[in-house]
C-alpha cells in the first residue's frame, strides 16, 4: 500500500463544520496531524483510537517530515489539519512539494473559511447587489511573511467592496489607517470576530475610525479576523437573479416585470 497525506480543511473551529468528507478522512489516518494553536481539539473526537496524534505548534516543516517520510516508507495514511480552508494561508505548496518529492500521493479537503464563518454570525451576506459585488481576501503587509508589491491593503481598499482581513489584528491602527487612506469612509462598517464557532467566540461591530480602538479594548491579536465594506449594513437592493423579469433555461419572464428590470 502506497502512503498518502491528506490535507484537511478543518474550518473555523466547531467540530460540526468539518465535511463529512473530512471527518471520514481523519477517522481513517493513520497518524493525524493538528497544531493545537490554531485548530480546536474538539475535531480529533473524528480520529481513531488507534492514530497516532501529533501536535505540530511547536514543530517547524523539517519537524513534520519525518512523518510523511515515515508514511512513504510504511504505507501510511496521514491526515494534515489545517484550520480554515487550506488553500488560504496555510503553507500548503511547500508540504505538497515534499510529499512529491517523497513520492506520496496527496489529497486536499477543502474546509469553511473563517471569513465565511464570520459573515454567518453577523448575519450578514457580503455581496449585496448594487453595494458590492466582490470579497478581498488579504492581509496587512509588514509581518512574518512580506507581501508581495502592489498587494497593500490600501491599494485593495480603493476598490470599495467588502474586505476579509487575515493576521492584521495585531497592528489594528496601522490597519485602520490603511483602509481609511484606501479610500473607505469613517462610517464604513466593520465587524472583528475573535475565534468565530469556537466556545469563546467574540462578535464585535464598529465604525471603521472606531476599528484600532475596539480591537485593543478587547485584547484581540490572535484568531481575530476583520470584515470590512459597505455590504455589511446595506439592504433594501433586489438580485437580478431571482426577480420575476429575469429568464435562464429553467424560468420564462414575466413580461411586465421584464419591462421593469430593463428599466423601460
Amino acid at each position: 500500500m502506497d502512503g498518502r497525506v491528506v490535507f484537511v480543511g478543518a474550518g473555523p473551529g466547531a467540530a460540526d463544520l468539518l465535511t463529512f468528507r473530512a471527518a471520514k478522512a481523519i477517522a481513517e489516518a493513520d497518524v493525524v496531524i493538528w497544531a493545537a494553536s490554531l485548530v480546536h481539539e474538539d475535531v480529533l473526537q473524528h480520529a481513531s483510537a488507534d492514530a497516532e496524534i501529533v501536535d505540530s505548534a511547536r514543530l517547524p516543516m523539517e519537524g513534520v517530515l519525518p512523518y510523511y517520510e515515515r508514511a512513504a516508507a510504511e504505507g501510511l495514511t496521514v491526515a494534515r489539519i489545517h484550520s480554515g480552508d487550506p488553500a488560504l494561508w496555510g503553507a500548503l505548496q511547500e508540504q505538497l512539494d515534499r510529499c512529491h518529492e517523497l513520492g506520496l500521493a496527496t489529497e486536499i479537503i477543502p474546509g469553511v473559511s473563517s471569513f465565511s464563518a464570520v459573515a454567518a454570525a453577523a448575519g450578514r451576506e457580503l455581496t449585496i447587489p448594487e453595494v458590492a459585488q466582490s470579497v478581498i481576501l488579504t492581509r496587512l503587509g509588514g509581518g512574518k511573511t512580506p507581501m508581495p508589491p502592489g498587494e497593500e491593503v490600501r491599494e485593495f481598499a480603493r476598490h470599495g467592496t467588502t474586505m476579509a482581513l487575515f493576521l492584521s489584528a495585531a497592528r489594528s491602527r496601522q490597519l485602520q489607517e490603511e483602509l481609511l487612506e484606501g479610500g473607505y469612509p469613517p462610517g464604513t462598517p466593520c465587524v472583528v470576530a475573535y475565534q468565530c464557532t469556537w466556545p469563546e467566540e467574540l462578535i464585535v461591530s464598529c465604525r471603521l475610525d472606531e476599528l484600532a480602538d475596539t480591537v485593543r479594548a478587547h485584547k484581540l491579536w490572535k484568531h481575530t479576523l476583520v470584515l470590512v465594506g459597505p455590504a455589511l449594513e446595506a439592504g433594501g437592493t433586489r438580485s437580478h437573479l431571482y426577480h420575476p423579469g429575469h429568464f435562464h433555461g429553467h424560468r420564462r419572464a414575466e413580461p411586465g416585470a421584464r419591462k421593469v428590470l430593463r428599466g423601460g
